[in-house]
């Protein structure tokens, strides 16, 4: 069972690896591709704006025209870097990036194609030499075993090599095409300060909501307990069986209360997010749903005590909002450890047209924002809803 269980983790830890390498390696084969046409577009353009410079109109329609297709080219650059490659820039238009950056990354693309060549010259090489036998004659085996080590070997270099065309690509695309230092200081200044009004908006709205459950059902029970002993106290001589009464009613509305508090605690902080963890507190919430929820977790190390808090109301207020509102019949939960950043996904199969905005997915946003993750939510009327963040965890 064991060897089973660990098998099964192996594979849950592998198959998003070989997802990821083969999109890598997609992007760096589409962007040898696009460097091809930089290239030629750049030659083309280098030779039409030679004759043309001698005229002031003539250079700047060349001008234009190369700055548009150069601003097109890189449209593209920026979809594949973002979807293949995992390199989000931020948009920010500075006059004449676009041409210095498809200047500068032609040669990288290339380089990126001489890469995956390689790779596929030494797995060709590598597999021929250990299972070459199989199909047909070797004279010298040996040397065809060494030829197979070299292959895995030079194969072994392409990764490196592949990861460091990668580098490059984010480099000079946050270069080029992304914000100087003082604009990204000015926005992450911003941003944090944006983000530390939410959160503070967040903790405001927190304590009202804990002072309007101790106030509307804790106290209201204790009251109700207090009057209830006091009946009891003054007919205990007179008529004791309705004091007796009484008293069973004031154990009954002592333990509402009790639950009712450990609600209000529980909603504050789940002592098993501390003691068991993020999944078994992610458990307990699926327990106590009265809708059915489908948890999937898949999470190999211990995460940073602030991620699984997040992360643990994230899911909590999510399942809540999709109980409360969404008209739901079952809740499907997935938590994933993908490289340093976690995924949390919530799904359900409701009327769907939530509003991103509403207070209680604005608190979730900034719950996520307050970690620097990101938080999208994708509910079309009719449904299903689904709501999703990524939290980093470096």
């Amino acid at each position: 069972m064991g060897v089973g269980v660990a098998g099964r983790r192996g594979w849950r830890w592998l198959v998003p690896r070989i997802g990821r390498w083969t999109r890598w390696g997609i992007g760096l084969a589409s962007g040898a591709g696009t460097a091809v046409v930089e290239l030629l577009g750049s030659l083309l353009f280098g030779l039409v704006l030679l004759p043309a410079s001698a005229w002031p109109r003539g250079r700047r329609a060349v001008l234009r025209a190369a700055t548009a297709c150069a601003h097109a080219l890189t449209r593209v650059e920026r979809a594949r870097l973002g979807r293949l490659l995992d390199v989000r820039v931020p948009p920010v238009h500075q006059e004449g990036a676009a041409l210095r950056h498809l200047a500068a990354r032609w040669p990288v693309g290339l380089l990126g194609g001489v890469v995956l060549g390689c790779a596929a010259y030494g797995l060709l090489l590598g597999f021929f030499g250990f299972l070459g036998w199989l199909v047909t004659d070797i004279d010298h085996p040996w040397l065809v075993a060494l030829s197979g080590v070299g292959g895995f070997f030079l194969l072994f270099l392409s990764a490196q090599g592949a990861l460091g065309v990668i580098a490059l690509e984010d480099r000079l695309a946050r270069h080029f095409l992304g914000p100087s230092p003082a604009d990204a200081l000015e926005a992450r200044i911003a941003q944090l300060a944006t983000s530390r009004a939410e959160v503070m908006d967040v903790v405001h709205d927190e304590r009202r909501r804990i002072e309007r459950d101790l106030h509307d059902g804790v106290q209201q029970r204790l009251v109700a307990l207090g009057m209830l002993l006091g009946r009891a106290r003054r007919l205990r001589a007179r008529d004791p069986e309705a004091a007796d009464a009484l008293l069973l009613q004031a154990h009954e509305e002592s333990r509402r209360a009790l639950a009712e508090l450990r609600e209000v605690a529980w909603r504050v902080h789940p002592a098993v997010l501390d003691e068991g963890g993020l999944r078994a507190a992610l458990e307990a919430v699926s327990e106590r749903s009265p809708l059915p929820v489908a948890l999937g977790y898949t999470v190999e190390r211990p995460l940073p005590r602030a991620v699984r808090t997040v992360a643990y109301f994230l899911v909590s207020e999510a399942v809540t909002n999709v109980v409360k509102h969404a008209g739901a019949t079952r809740i499907d939960v997935q938590v994933n450890l993908e490289g340093d950043e976690l995924s949390v996904r919530v799904a359900d199969d409701g009327a769907g047209g939530a509003d991103p905005s509403g207070s209680g997915l604005s608190g979730l946003a900034s719950r996520a924002a307050a970690l620097d993750g990101r938080f999208a939510v994708d509910s079309p009327a009719g449904g299903p809803t689904v709501v999703r963040a990524v939290l980093p965890c470096a």
